[in-house]
């Protein structure tokens, strides 16, 4: 596909576009949702089964949900030399930190990435969202970066990373559209803080708990041009949407454009208030414009829609991973 194709069809604007609609048209009347928590799951699980197609929008919420927080327990297990020496209390204070060197930032960061990119969330949420639709017509659009779909065996093809990937580098500064994998990397940067592999080739924190909290010097990762790297993760105009970005947003808007006007299931998981303008805004749009349409927010709390579209909506308060078994167990039974 040519870049000029690419462009002319790119999912994220039009989601964008979409979302400042939304809020434009709709205002801030908001409605938790039509009868009881069962008459909604049941209606949900209805729609799973009957749905000319689902558009799946997931948030940093379904991971959460999964057990990939960035406080309390696993911040404690992978970064407590960093607690003690540096005072903060969570991985995203740690994104933020004026570290003394590069050596030292890049030891967080090659912790953070394997943790929260490399190693499977502890809890079988995304697994269980892959079984509810497996064979069903669907897409994923998500904000999140932790590539938690793919594992979980998601299609690569019908899914749209729009912020990033953990997995991906890109030159600091962006001017240089390309990214590449950083897991060679990560894998060399953990074994010189002094991680140890097991017989799985997962890495534990050592029985001694002795780790440096520096890499070489060496290991301080270069673009192939030499040139200092990031992440590739958007945080201002320096992001880089390379080819696959584009090829997936394209893929994205052809899906909707296909389904137009049929009934259509709007799944939102986990969606917060940080980036709504992305998923949560667009979908309640788009389930607007087509009276077949229905959205789902499923939201451990604060499971809202427009009141416009009160009667086209299912809102669902609770723990993701539970909403999903319960689902289950409803279709199942249908």
């Amino acid at each position: 596909m040519s870049r000029i194709c690419m462009e002319e069809t790119n999912g994220y604007q039009d989601s964008i576009r979409r979302g400042i609609e939304a809020v434009r048209s709709m205002g801030y009347s908001v409605s938790h949702g039509l009868g009881t928590r069962e008459e909604r799951l049941e209606r949900l699980a209805r729609e799973i089964e009957t749905a000319d197609a689902i558009v799946i929008g997931a948030g940093a919420g379904l991971s959460t949900a999964a057990g990939y927080t960035y406080s309390g327990e696993r911040f404690d297990t992978w970064f407590f030399d960093f607690a003690e020496t540096y005072g903060f209390r969570d991985m995203y204070s740690g994104g933020f930190y004026p570290f003394p060197s590069e050596e030292a930032r890049w030891a967080f960061w090659a912790r953070n990435i394997y943790i929260n990119r490399y190693l499977d969330p502890p809890k079988p949420v995304y697994e269980k969202l892959r079984a509810l639709v497996e064979g069903r017509d669907s897409f994923v659009i998500t904000t999140n970066v932790d590539h938690c779909f793919q594992r979980a065996g998601f299609d690569k093809k019908r899914l749209f990373y729009t912020q990033g990937d953990y997995g991906l580098f890109q030159e600091a500064d962006g001017k240089l559209r390309e990214t590449w994998d950083n897991e060679d990397w990560v894998m060399q940067a953990m074994e010189a803080q002094g991680f140890e592999r097991d017989e799985m080739g997962v890495f534990h924190v050592p029985t001694d708990r002795k780790l440096a909290m520096r890499i070489p010097s060496e290991l301080i990762p270069r673009s192939p041009r030499g040139r200092a790297v990031s992440m590739n993760l958007r945080a201002d105009d320096s992001f880089v949407e390379d080819a696959l970005w584009h090829r997936a947003s394209a893929a994205y808007a052809d899906f909707l454009r296909r389904h137009e006007g049929l009934h259509l299931l709007f799944l939102e998981l986990g969606v917060g208030n940080n980036t709504p303008v992305i998923i949560k805004y667009p979908f309640w749009a788009m389930t607007a414009e087509n009276p077949k349409a229905v959205y789902a927010c499923l939201n451990r709390s604060n499971a809202v829609c427009p009141q416009r579209i009160e009667a086209q909506s299912i809102c669902l308060e609770g723990d993701s991973g539970a909403i999903l078994d319960e689902l289950t167990n409803k279709i199942e039974k249908m």
